[in-house]
């Protein structure tokens, strides 16, 4: 049964988004528009999921000012051959 919460809604005006998989990631990063007022502005990027790669990422993540980041992973499925090529169907 689904309740009521008394969360207040939050615009966080710099933020990433990160999309990990096993060998790359995807990073979308919204932050405002200094030039223009209410807008925003985006940047997609894939990432290597090397440490160099990672670092290069969170030094650009800083050099933009974000301050929340949230991420999503889909798990690897593990299992014989048979399993694999059931799931791919």
């Amino acid at each position: 049964m689904l309740t009521e919460t008394h969360d207040h809604e939050e615009i966080i005006e710099r933020v990433a988004a990160l999309d990990i998989g096993k060998a790359e990631l995807m990073c979308c990063v919204r932050v405002r528009d200094d030039e223009r007022r209410g807008k925003r502005l985006q940047e997609v990027q894939a990432y290597s999921t090397m440490t160099r790669s990672l670092l290069g990422m969170a030094d650009h993540l800083r050099s933009l000012g974000v301050t929340r980041v949230v991420m999503e992973a889909t798990p690897v499925i593990r299992g014989n051959e048979d399993q694999r090529r059931c799931c791919r169907r």
